[in-house]
């Protein structure tokens, strides 16, 4: 019998407080086993966090098939090139090589927003749709992903965008409702300008909206007023996993 979780690409989450990893079916596009999860090390420096990802590892039967690991920040083939809740030393890593060295998989590291974009357009609310779809995720800051006929193009960063002389996510992310205690109206006004810019500039067939405040989207959605259609996600918390696991095999392949 085989052991569970073996012979499975594995998906591992990497953020600021907590590191979590599954093998994945990707036929799917669920966990093969119980998620695993490992406080982030402090301070969280590549090297320390490589030594974590091989204990996880460890912790699951060994696979021969390739690991895919999110990561809060732009990568470009393989190297991370920013680092905005991580360490600095994060800046001009080759974290593929490290991975892969450190834990004797084919580890391909992805930006984040990117990942769980790449899972909801293959699995979840956007399962099926064609054309270009935006998947945004509303959080401490506002993540992107791009995907274009089911093929991801990577580091939109579109929380950066400049709207009304400011950085987008300052004052759209859900951190800006909560710091200013903005009702669910003032928010989805802030919301419209920002899909509104989105639209204009890209003229989407759909967006998706994930984070965590998306558990909630009956409160705020329906009130963004966009030509668009807008929906919120559905993986949630398994979205990064997914498709980092996902992306680490197309890659492989």
């Amino acid at each position: 019998m085989t052991a569970k979780g073996s012979g499975l690409p594995f998906g591992i989450d990497f953020g600021g407080s907590g590191i979590k990893g599954a093998p994945v079916d990707l036929a799917r596009g669920g966990f093969a086993a119980e998620r695993v999860r490992i406080d982030t090390p402090q301070p969280s420096t590549p090297e320390a966090v490589a030594e974590v990802f091989a204990a996880l590892l460890g912790t699951f039967p060994r696979s021969e098939e390739p690991v895919g690991v999110t990561v809060p920040g732009v990568v470009v083939k393989g190297v991370v090139h920013s680092a905005a809740n991580i360490d600095k030393h994060w800046i001009g890593e080759d974290a593929d090589r490290l991975f892969t060295e450190r834990t004797g998989r084919d580890v391909h590291v992805v930006n984040d927003a990117d990942a769980a974009g790449l899972a909801e357009v293959r699995y979840g609310a956007a399962k099926g749709r064609r054309g270009l779809v935006i998947v945004t995720t509303l959080g401490t800051g506002i993540g992107s992903a791009l995907v274009y006929d089911g093929v991801l193009v990577p580091n939109s960063e579109l929380g950066h965008l400049e709207i009304e002389g400011h950085d987008a996510e300052k004052g759209a992310a859900s951190s800006a409702k909560e710091r200013e205690d903005l009702s669910w109206h003032e928010w989805a006004k802030r919301l419209t300008t920002y899909y509104r810019k989105l639209e204009q500039l890209f003229s989407p067939e759909l967006f998706v909206v994930g984070g965590g405040v998306s558990k909630r989207a009956d409160k705020f959605l329906p009130l963004v007023d966009i030509e668009t259609e807008i929906i919120p996600a559905q993986l949630r918390n398994a979205a990064g996993i997914v498709g980092a696991a996902l992306y680490a095999t197309e890659a492989s392949d």
